[in-house]
């Protein structure tokens, strides 16, 4: 990675440190909360604005429609700002999206709050990394921006329950009034240990999105939209697969639900470690183990006790995938890197739209909930023709650099 600004105190006490992280992780437990809810209290929200469920379902494509169109335009246009107030105004618009959702009359202002709270989603990960990472010695830079990542994936273990029982309790709305109290204590936490770091003032809109004409962002970039959609193939039809293969009840689908959030914290936290280690390797290997265990669920899910396994696996490979996929934009968009980390939740939105239609597509034809893990290892596998590519690129990047010129040796 290119040089990282440094924060006002260097190096920052191992308190402060720890405080700052847990601070900026706070903001993605909030946004993995809001996120994912809206999957658990669809039927409530349905009924609560007069709509049925396959309508209501849009309410969760605004959001992930806003998330791709937010994440490269706030980087973008943020990156002469001063991180720590970014992240206020970021989390702040949180906020405003969330109490919008919660106060919703309809069904068009809710699909217009949703969309607004999904705008700060990617730029809020990509300029939390860049503070993390900067807050750190270079060794350490992977495991900082995968323990802010944390955030997220505690938020389906944890969160995403909490939320969905007041939802189911309460009232759907309470579950983002929920979000925005977590939004809101964000602003708080980040405002009282988060060091003061500078933007970028030489930044200009042309030259951070001139990241996009880089070859390797956008063939890592392909990698997250076509590798990583294998994961939402299975996952957007985990349910079924549940019930109607491996013959569970429906009161198992939660526990196997906690299980893949499980998989998701242990995977987060062992792309850090990863990525410090080796990042190329290691985003080729998490997406081999991703099509291996797409494949192997696809085998064993009649077997009560291999998908279980299997969903785990592949929650722990499909997360460690996700965050070094993060790490690898943040190393190839030079300068830009607060819109490469923005741009990996673009990608992965977009990953989640092409698993979900791609594994629509296959049981519709009649081919049974089995096949969406057959697509989403094929998906997987498809995913690594861009990584081969970025490694034929690398190497010829490497042929052309110029030679070091010999050291001048004078003679008396």
């Amino acid at each position: 990675m290119t040089a990282l600004p440094l924060a006002e105190r260097s190096p920052l006490s191992t308190e402060r440190l720890v405080a700052a992280v847990v601070a900026l992780a706070l903001g993605g437990f909030a946004i993995g909360t809001t996120e994912f809810v809206t999957m658990g209290l669809l039927p409530d929200i349905a009924q609560g604005v007069g709509i049925d469920i396959p309508t209501a379902g849009h309410v969760i494509s605004a959001y992930a429609i806003g998330v791709v169109v937010g994440a490269p335009v706030i980087a973008a246009l943020s990156a002469r700002l001063p991180r720590r107030a970014l992240l206020v105004g970021l989390m702040a618009a949180l906020v405003v999206g969330n109490a919008l959702t919660a106060l919703a009359p309809g069904y068009g202002s809710l699909l217009a709050a949703r969309f607004l709270a999904g705008l700060p989603h990617g730029a809020y990960f990509g300029v939390a990394s860049l503070v993390a990472a900067s807050l750190v010695a270079p060794h350490l830079r992977g495991r900082a921006v995968s323990s802010v990542m944390l955030g997220l994936s505690v938020a389906l273990v944890a969160g995403v329950p909490a939320a969905t029982w007041l939802g189911q309790a309460v009232g759907w709305r309470s579950a983002y009034w929920l979000v925005v109290v977590l939004a809101a204590a964000t602003v708080a936490a980040v405002l009282a240990v988060v060091p003061t770091m500078p933007g970028r003032p030489e930044a200009t809109v042309r030259g951070e999105l001139g990241a996009l004409r880089r070859p390797q962002v956008l063939l890592t970039l392909g990698v997250g939209i076509v590798g990583f959609g294998g994961m939402f193939a299975l996952y957007s039809y985990i349910a079924p697969v549940v019930t109607d293969v491996a013959g569970l009840s429906r009161g198992t689908v939660p526990v196997v639900l906690f299980v893949y959030g499980i998989g998701g914290v242990i995977g987060t936290a062992l792309a850090g470690r990863l990525g410090d280690w080796s990042l190329f390797r290691s985003v080729v290997g998490a997406l081999v183990a991703l099509m291996a265990m797409l494949a192997v669920v696809a085998l064993v899910a009649p077997w009560s006790p291999g998908l279980v396994v299997g969903v785990f696996l592949v929650s722990v490979s499909g997360s460690t995938l996700a965050i070094l996929l993060q790490l690898r934009l943040m190393e190839t968009a030079g300068e830009a890197q607060m819109l490469g980390a923005a741009l990996n939740h673009s990608a992965l939105n977009l990953a989640n739209a092409l698993g979900a239609w791609a594994g629509g597509l296959v049981i519709a034809a009649g081919l049974g909930y089995r096949a969406p893990s057959v697509v989403g290892a094929g998906l997987a596998a498809a995913g690594l023709l861009p990584l081969a590519a970025s490694v034929v690129l690398r190497r010829r990047e490497r042929t052309a650099a110029p030679a070091p010129e010999p050291a001048q040796v004078s003679v008396a």
